[in-house]
């Protein structure tokens, strides 16, 4: 009964949102390399998806940042990946200092957060002796083009364009969180939810400066949620028939932390929690038992929580209220 009833308000909340626009598929080899724009597209990925996992520290590389600018609590730089969306190459993120803090958490937002979303969890954050900072994703708010209405270019029917939002995503992570080094904290924490938890995987697995994190949500291949989750489906539709989902599982690799399983397992333990809704029908409960599953096969020690909700009534009164309480316990106790 339970399951049934959180299925339904899962549908509920997730259609209320009506703007969805199904895009044209797109085989975006130039928003990966320009100069491969002439050669075969599948021939081109699978070959760019082997290089880019096995050169992921360069590909999830975070160059030098000459212009942080810090008005009040408004931070902006400019990206290290630079995309045709000149609003999107500039990074914005809000700031909520600690007077006295010696660690810090940076928040990543879920896909088309809208702006001050998450804002409270970061005063929570403040609340217990923490600083804070609120990224926003590429192609959000602020960073987003006049032509859309929501954060389509985040993950998309377009397989080069997805790489290259994702790539960026995690440039930008790391580049925040090289910022707050430089501000003198101590420790990093991190979290992230849904799409930024996925962002803050990649992170956390390329960057020891992240002393521990906390996965809201949790889904080993993107191409998984996009071909069986609920939010998705505009995007699958758009896929059409032009790729397969083992094709697009392999294409879209990079940005997928199973890929990573192995190279975390290699790094110094750090603490880092994962927490999966058991009725989710956007981050499907098996996509995440299974990434729970390699995290076991991999001998990666962590923490796992199972809430009884879904994707979007975690968001809901009384499970946010939980979920805040697992974030903000585990991370506080880790980053003293």
């Amino acid at each position: 009964m339970l399951k049934r009833y959180m299925h339904a308000k899962e549908r509920y909340f997730a259609m209320r949102d009506d703007n969805r626009i199904v895009q044209p598929f797109a085989w975006g080899v130039e928003f990966v390399d320009p100069d491969a724009t002439g050669r075969d597209p599948r021939e081109f990925f699978e070959e760019f998806s082997d290089t880019a996992i096995r050169d992921s520290h360069e590909f999830f590389c975070s160059p030098e940042i000459s212009d942080f600018h810090l008005n009040d609590r408004d931070l902006t730089w400019t990206s290290g990946i630079a995309t045709p969306t000149e609003e999107n190459n500039l990074v914005r993120a809000t700031y909520f200092p600690k007077v006295g803090a010696k660690a810090a958490v940076l928040v990543l937002p879920h896909w088309n957060a809208k702006a001050g979303t998450y804002f409270d969890l970061c005063k929570v954050f403040n609340d217990r002796g923490f600083s804070a900072l609120r990224l926003t994703l590429p192609y959000h708010e602020e960073r987003m083009p006049p032509e859309l209405e929501r954060a389509d270019y985040l993950v998309a029917p377009n397989i080069g364009r997805t790489l290259q939002s994702l790539r960026q995503s995690v440039v930008d992570t790391r580049s925040a969180v090289r910022w707050l080094r430089e501000q003198g904290y101590e420790k990093i924490g991190l979290v992230g939810t849904s799409i930024g938890s996925c962002v803050g995987f990649f992170a956390f697995v390329h960057d020891l400066a992240i002393n521990a994190a906390v996965f809201n949500h949790v889904s080993g291949y993107v191409a998984d949620v996009v071909w069986e989750g609920l939010s998705t489906y505009h995007v699958k539709e758009g896929l059409g028939d032009n790729v397969g989902l083992d094709e697009l599982r392999r294409f879209w690799l990079p940005i997928s932390p199973m890929a990573y399983m192995d190279r975390l397992a290699a790094l110094p333990e750090r603490p880092q929690r994962y927490i999966y809704t058991l009725y989710d029908l956007s981050f499907p409960v098996d996509l995440s038992r299974d990434t729970l599953a390699a995290l076991r096969r991999n001998k990666i020690k962590h923490s796992r929580v199972a809430i009884p909700c879904g994707h979007y009534t975690l968001g809901e009164k009384p499970w946010v209220y939980y979920d805040g309480f697992k974030i903000v316990n585990f991370l506080r106790k880790h980053l003293r």
